[in-house]
């Protein structure tokens, strides 16, 4: 994928995405493919990461349909209601969706492309380092000359002692092996943080700008602030000893000196994240999705933010 959006203050997925399609409403089909992860399941730990609830960011569609094909299909009958969806994009994206045998993923995925497969523009497939070998990174890569192909990566943070205490289970290390075995890839490549993390300064946060830039395979980002959610670890550790979270207008603040210093070519998918209502604990900004968005890009074109514009390839780290 090589379009660039012609972007006021940064690379916006979206406007990319209809530049990309020629105009076309492409919109993401998430399903629940049924998989875990190895830090869920006992074979590097229990409890998942401590931020982690997969039902916050699953939508409830695909929490209520049994199989993909309901999935698929429903969803994208919904979105065309809506939305007047045009094309679609088969996300796989709760828990880690390349934590199986090879032979098993392709049975998921192919089932997935399957069906009313003239609408679908893309597969993306959310997962963590420690769960893509060579075997996998070539299956995702085979669909490639069907499909615009992303795989997104969690990186959350760039320092090994924060995603400890996250019981991460997965090194930042192991990312950076994986971003230089991908290289050459012929698929896209996603990167998703976390701002805001336990014992993280501005001065930390800013410095994953610089983490990212220096992969030039990188093509997507996905920026969330910490948020707390019910059912997770860090959701109890927070309600028995609440710590500092971003507000809006603080989060809006590091926004606007984090993406001057982000690679302009890089399309940011999500500026902030979002969970359903009835399970976040804090913080709560008292707006619905679409207002956050608004919000943070009226906030960014009244400061003058532009992508890039403080970008300089000698500040990537070593």
């Amino acid at each position: 994928m090589s379009v660039t959006s012609n972007f006021k203050t940064y690379n916006n997925y979206g406007p990319w995405l209809r530049e990309k399609y020629n105009g076309q409403r492409v919109f993401k089909v998430i399903v629940d493919g049924g998989f875990t992860c190895p830090n869920r399941d006992g074979s590097k730990g229990y409890g998942g990461c401590t931020y982690c609830n997969v039902d916050s960011f699953t939508p409830q569609l695909a929490r209520e349909m049994p199989t993909i094909r309901e999935q698929v299909l429903e969803s994208m009958a919904r979105t065309r209601k809506m939305y007047k969806a045009d094309k679609f994009i088969i996300y796989f994206q709760p828990n880690t969706n390349t934590y199986a045998p090879t032979h098993y993923l392709k049975m998921m995925y192919d089932e997935a492309l399957s069906y009313n497969t003239e609408d679908i523009v893309g597969l993306s497939i959310g997962t963590r380092a420690d769960c893509l070998d060579a075997e996998k990174i070539a299956l995702i890569e085979s669909y490639s000359d069907r499909f615009d192909v992303d795989l997104e990566i969690g990186m959350e943070s760039i320092y090994e002692d924060t995603l400890a205490q996250l019981n991460r289970g997965c090194s930042h290390a192991e990312l950076v092996k994986v971003l230089t075995e991908t290289k050459d890839a012929k698929f896209d490549l996603c990167v998703h943080s976390i701002f805001g993390l336990p014992g993280e300064t501005t001065e930390m946060m800013l410095a994953y700008a610089d983490e990212i830039n220096r992969f030039p395979q990188i093509k997507f980002v996905k920026l969330h602030h910490l948020y707390i959610v019910e059912g997770s670890i860090m959701g109890v550790k927070y309600k028995r000893e609440p710590f500092k979270l971003f507000t809006i207008d603080e989060y809006a603040e590091f926004l606007c000196l984090f993406l001057p210093r982000l690679r302009p070519d890089i399309v940011v998918q999500r500026l902030f994240g979002i969970s359903d209502q009835e399970l976040l604990i804090a913080p709560n900004w008292g707006m619905k999705k679409s207002e956050i968005q608004s919000y943070f890009e009226n906030y960014l074109e009244r400061k003058g933010v532009k992508q890039g514009s403080a970008y300089h390839p000698e500040l990537t780290l070593a």
